[in-house]
């Protein structure tokens, strides 16, 4: 099984641009034969809080008819504001992701710990770990702050997930606490985990970058050297084994 985490930048509040980056990043995988690609929190409209509600979409909007193309075989996690209630004037959206699986169906998960600020602009979503099957492994995803709590990756755990899969992001103030938080899950709990951060600056935070995979024990297989756009890969067979595939940064407009 081969997986990746996209280590994408986002344009603030710029579906369409992103889109296109999306686009390049499935491209790229799809060509390292890539099964589940796993991109950033937010990474859609970027981490610009007061934007969630113009930003928010549902599962199928068309707007990722383009994504669902390019993905098919593939497995591909995005990260977007999902609005729950429509019309929904007075509703705040969830943080979420969408999965495109390979089969062309849709799955929707939602934060459910939100980081301190976020209550204002979103609401959480259910409590609960679900694992999906996928290649003879099974995963279960965790958003950002999601990964910050113990019971999160307990519920993971107990649920029968042996990869743990994080959209996120984490400056680079904030990145050696919570790795140590990542890979202390994969210790603990004997399953790989896997981190997509973005891969340049979103909602005023200086990110780290520095997306990576710890295998089922703690070991760190693979991580990207810093911000700047790439795949990080890891590969099971007969052990984990990983490598970094820088992509070329899109022109600027």
């Amino acid at each position: 099984m081969r997986i990746a985490a996209a280590q994408a930048p986002s344009v603030a509040g710029d579906i369409a641009a992103n889109l296109q980056t999306h686009l390049r990043f499935i491209a790229a995988a799809r060509a390292e034969g890539v099964q589940l690609l796993v991109f950033p929190e937010l990474s859609l409209c970027g981490y610009e809080l007061p934007l969630l509600r113009d930003c928010a979409m549902a599962p199928h909007d068309a707007r990722l008819d383009a994504l669902r193309a390019a993905a098919a075989g593939m497995t591909v996690i995005v990260g977007a504001p999902l609005m729950t209630v429509i019309p929904a004037a007075a509703a705040r959206p969830c943080i979420a992701s969408i999965t495109l699986t390979a089969d062309g169906g849709t799955r929707v998960y939602r934060k459910q710990y939100l980081h301190g600020g976020e209550e204002v602009y979103a609401q959480a979503g259910p409590i609960g770990a679900t694992a999906h099957a996928l290649l003879g492994q099974h995963y279960v995803e965790a958003i950002c702050a999601d990964t910050t709590h113990a019971a999160h990756a307990q519920a993971a755990a107990e649920a029968g997930a042996t990869l743990y899969v994080a959209g996120v992001l984490i400056s680079a103030g904030g990145y050696a606490h919570d790795a140590a938080l990542l890979r202390g899950h994969a210790a603990s709990h004997q399953m790989g985990v896997l981190l997509a951060n973005h891969a340049a600056d979103s909602g005023g935070y200086s990110v780290a970058g520095n997306s990576a995979f710890w295998a089922p024990g703690g070991q760190l297989i693979v991580q990207a050297d810093g911000p700047g756009d790439c795949l990080v890969i890891a590969e099971e067979q007969h052990g984990w084994q990983g490598r970094v595939v820088p992509l070329a940064a899109a022109a600027a407009t």
